[in-house]
């Protein structure tokens, strides 16, 4: 046996926090919950690859469940926050094609601007690597934008103490702040939008499972098809992107020919599933009917242009800033979590 896988079990994971760790955990007491040395537990929460993926996860598990946060070192009192990050919990390839992004980071940007705060931009695709810089002291807070499950830097930076706001609704149950647009709501309408206009067979281009984004967007139009009594059609996967669309629009005519309406839960994924619909000969809106969620720019532009939901992305990156920059300042920020989305209608549905 190693050294390292040694030490990884030295405790006993079945070891239960007592009662002073449950009201001031320290790092000792995450190491005892999660079954492993105080210096494996130090070792991932500072980042280090020497360290085995259990051992790895049972620290998160343990961390999260005591809500340890390590107290960062004093400040000078007259210094201000030197900056902060946005990191995007997606690929390179992602963040700059995607343009949610850019106008998301927009709106965050101008934010920080008004009070003369520069932000990094990063994407999460080494999330050790990135772990170790963000919490070295360079860097005053973190804005992490719709991260997938269980991201580990939701666990990992608060509990380095570094002060962090999340873009979209995490989907594991989480204190932290968040910022997101209302999806379930948003989609909901979409599918009443729909009824109203006499679509009965409804089908949809539903998001990732492991993004609260796609989770409560099809919450949302089961809800729809529910109040409008319509029976659940068949449903296809996406990752917001438009191949994705395309690849599920053929699935969904496959599947059910005689549909005659589809909501897609990104409008990058309605600009995919357009052209999948054209290649099969149907036409929109005569044949199906197509509602997407985001109004991007593009949505004005499609042949015929895209009915969707608008949620207001530059004013979710701006309240996630203030959000942050009051969480830095140890100040309450009083705003609903949840923006209010609006459907939009053009010529497809």
């Amino acid at each position: 046996m190693s050294m390292t896988a040694a030490a990884e079990t030295t405790h006993d994971p079945a070891h239960e926090p007592t009662r002073d760790a449950a009201e001031h955990p320290t790092l000792a007491h995450v190491a005892a919950l999660a079954g492993v040395s105080s210096a494996t537990a130090s070792r991932v929460l500072n980042g280090s690859a020497r360290v085995s993926p259990t051992a790895r996860q049972q620290v998160r598990d343990a961390v999260d469940r005591l809500g340890y946060v390590r107290q960062r070192a004093a400040r000078a009192v007259d210094r201000r926050p030197r900056s902060v990050a946005a990191v995007v919990c997606e690929p390179n390839a992602r963040l700059f094609a995607d343009p949610f992004y850019s106008r998301v980071l927009a709106g965050a940007s101008a934010a920080f601007a008004e009070h003369d705060m520069p932000m990094l931009l990063a994407a999460g695709e080494r999330p050790a690597a990135l772990q170790r810089y963000l919490s070295s002291g360079h860097i005053d807070g973190v804005l992490l934008i719709y991260c997938r499950g269980s991201h580990p830097l939701i666990v990992t930076l608060p509990a380095l103490g570094v002060p962090v706001t999340l873009i979209g609704r995490p989907l594991q149950v989480s204190s932290l702040p968040y910022v997101d647009a209302d999806n379930r709501g948003g989609a909901r309408q979409a599918v009443e939008h729909l009824a109203r206009t006499g679509r009965r067979r409804v089908v949809t281009v539903a998001g990732p499972p492991d993004v609260a984004a796609g989770v409560d967007r099809l919450a949302g139009f089961r809800e729809g098809l529910e109040r409008a009594g319509l029976d659940p059609g068949p449903i296809a996967y996406g990752d917001f992107t438009r191949p994705a669309g395309v690849h599920a629009m053929t699935r969904l005519l496959d599947h059910r020919p005689n549909l005659d309406a589809v909501f897609c839960a990104s409008d990058l994924m309605a600009v995919g599933a357009l052209h999948a619909l054209r290649q099969a000969g149907r036409r929109v809106p005569e044949d199906v009917a197509l509602v997407g969620f985001d109004d991007l720019p593009l949505a004005a532009f499609t042949q015929p242009p895209l009915t969707t939901i608008k949620q207001p992305v530059e004013e979710i990156g701006a309240a996630a800033a203030r959000q942050l920059l009051a969480l830095m300042s140890n100040e309450t920020y009083d705003q609903p979590p949840v923006l209010p989305t609006t459907l939009i209608k053009r010529q497809s549905a």
